[in-house]
């Protein structure tokens, strides 16, 4: 750094995967596509380091493996840090380089300056240069027998001369699967001593224990036991509110020996999805080994499905039974593969096996995402007579009232928004009439309908200025994320190429809310945000495109992607 390189640090946890990784190097959230992360880090003079890669939980090896596969071939340097035996079999483009025990010349700096060097030499021998070992030596201690291994002398001395307080701490950071940070500790007394101990170490604001002395410890914790504590923590976290708390509560209940309840798990699950998917697929992935339960693996499916991991959604979906939700599993994971035409043989298929009520709403939820599925730009006449032949093909009778009513509100909604766009104004009236029946005069999703269709009224390619104003008194106080950020991009498109300084920083500021990964809506809004910024800006298209390709087919947008790649492919 001093020789003016930049270098991005990230260090690695249990719940660590691509997206957290990203962030660390970036400083940004949202980052999921290898390919992406790869373009925007690529530049000399930087180095990226990968730190403690070996606590990866399995689950996001493959993932992480593909971004490093990424980042083997660009400018960067690239420094991996990893405890043998590394989880990686092989890593081509990168040179292995094993460290050893220190020196003595090193290990004397880290022993007692008043220690005499027979004995210095015999410690440093004794536990074979071993930095964190040599650190937990005290002059209070015998010297260690040559043969005694760093593991023993960890378990038969630094662990052993811990007091009761100091025990209970080095459990519970030992039984977690993540660093935690002090005000998280039911067992807080032992800390101070542990840190006092060099046992601690800190992760900024969070501590764990070196890992040394935690797998020594957890070895050490009898299967019996360990279900015990394991118990006890899930019972302490279920009294803790938020999904970080319900994370580590599904941990220690998984671990506890116990039988799962395959409902509050899933509960539990939609809640921690909301805010880190990759910590839900761990949970997921935990559960089905321990039971190979069918609605646990259809979870298991749906949450690599939101992430856009293929290989393990088909692991998880060809062993559920065979029925119309397999193969609605099936078309998702087809159409992420670009494989429109399997997909909508497979829908057809699901279709004449579901019950009316699921059939309807599946069908509604495909005529979303269709409307969906495309770049920002003029909907296609033929894709739009395509959605209102298929919405009036619909039969509601059979419906129970309040699924009917909610089912009629959605097609109106798409209905409106498609006669908008074509200024098809009888049609759009028609709608809205329907539509205000239903939601009532003064609700706010009208004001916000109708100021959408004064956007898609354009001469020259461009609203009006009083409508693009009208959308910025919206904008600012619309509180509903999805609305906000739909009708960011709604008044950019209609913006034409001049785009108002004061939307462009709207969108900037916006794009770095999080956007949960397990509703549809919200993953497709997510790969038209990335569109976005690569227009937004230019310097960095490529990168940001790359992530909206990534997001499009994750979202299950065959057709906006595959316009996308070709857009990619000239920039290249």
């Amino acid at each position: 750094m001093a020789k003016g390189w930049i270098s991005r640090w990230a260090s690695c946890n249990g719940d660590s995967d691509v997206s957290s990784i990203a962030e660390m190097w970036l400083g940004q959230s949202g980052w999921a596509s290898p390919e992406a992360i790869a373009t925007n880090v690529n530049s000399s003079r930087t180095l990226l380091v990968i730190d403690e890669i070996q606590e990866l939980n399995k689950r996001h090896f493959t993932n992480v493996e593909n971004l490093l596969s990424e980042i083997s071939s660009i400018k960067s340097s690239v420094l991996i840090m990893v405890r043998a035996p590394s989880p990686f079999k092989e890593l081509p483009n990168y040179e292995n380089i094993r460290l050893d025990g220190l020196s003595y010349n090193d290990a004397r700096e880290i022993l007692p300056s008043d220690l005499d060097e027979d004995s210095a030499l015999n410690i440093a021998q004794s536990l074979g240069g071993h930095p964190l070992a040599l650190h937990l030596w005290s002059p209070k201690e015998k010297i260690p027998e040559k043969v005694e291994a760093v593991q023993e002398y960890v378990r038969s001395t630094v662990i052993k001369r811990l007091s009761g307080e100091g025990l209970e701490t080095l459990d519970e950071l030992c039984l977690s699967p993540i660093p935690l940070s002090f005000d998280e500790l039911f067992y807080p007394s032992g800390a101070n001593e542990l840190d006092n101990s060099a046992i601690l170490r800190w992760k900024s604001k969070d501590i764990e224990t070196h890992h040394l002395i935690r797998n020594v410890r957890r070895n050490d914790i009898s299967l019996e036991n360990s279900h015990k504590l394991n118990s006890q923590m899930a019972k302490k976290w279920s009294t803790r509110q938020g999904h970080r708390a319900k994370r580590m509560e599904a941990h220690f209940h998984l671990n506890s020996g116990k039988d799962i309840d395959s409902e509050w798990l899933i509960s539990n699950l939609s809640d921690i999805i909301n805010q880190d998917s990759a910590a839900a697929a761990i949970i997921a992935e935990q559960a089905v080994e321990i039971s190979d339960d069918t609605v646990l693996r259809e979870t298991a499916s749906d949450i690599a499905l939101e992430r856009g991991e293929t290989d393990v959604a088909k692991s998880h979906i060809k062993l559920l039974p065979d029925g119309p939700r397999k193969k609605l599993r099936q078309a998702r994971l087809a159409r992420i593969k670009g494989d429109s035409r399997l997909a909508e043989k497979l829908d057809l298929e699901a279709m004449r096996e579901l019950d009316n009520v699921e059939g309807i709403k599946y069908e509604i939820s495909t005529l979303v995402r269709l409307y969906d599925d495309r770049l920002p730009g003029p909907i296609d006449p033929t894709l739009a007579a395509k959605i209102n032949k298929r919405i009036n093909s619909l039969e509601f009778s059979n419906l129970p009232s309040e699924q009917k009513n909610s089912a009629i509100l959605s097609l109106h909604l798409l209905k409106f928004s498609i006669a908008s766009e074509l200024q098809n104004l009888s049609v759009a009236a028609s709608s809205r009439s329907l539509l205000e029946s239903q939601l009532g005069h003064n609700h706010p999703r009208l004001r916000i309908l109708d100021l959408r269709s004064r956007l898609f009224a354009r001469e020259n390619n461009a609203a009006s200025p009083e409508s693009i104003e009208a959308a910025r008194n919206e904008i600012e106080k619309c509180d509903n994320l999805l609305d906000k950020i739909s009708l960011i991009h709604a008044t950019l498109e209609a913006s034409g190429t001049n785009y108002p300084q004061w939307l462009i920083d709207k969108h900037s500021k916006i794009s770095e809310k999080f956007l949960r990964e397990d509703i549809a809506a919200y993953r497709r809004i997510s790969a038209q945000k990335w569109f976005w910024r690569g227009l937004l800006e230019p310097e960095r298209k490529l990168s940001h495109w790359r992530e909206s390709l990534d997001r499009f087919r994750k979202a299950e947008c065959s057709n906006a992607a595959n316009e996308l790649l070709k857009r990619i492919s000239k920039i290249i």
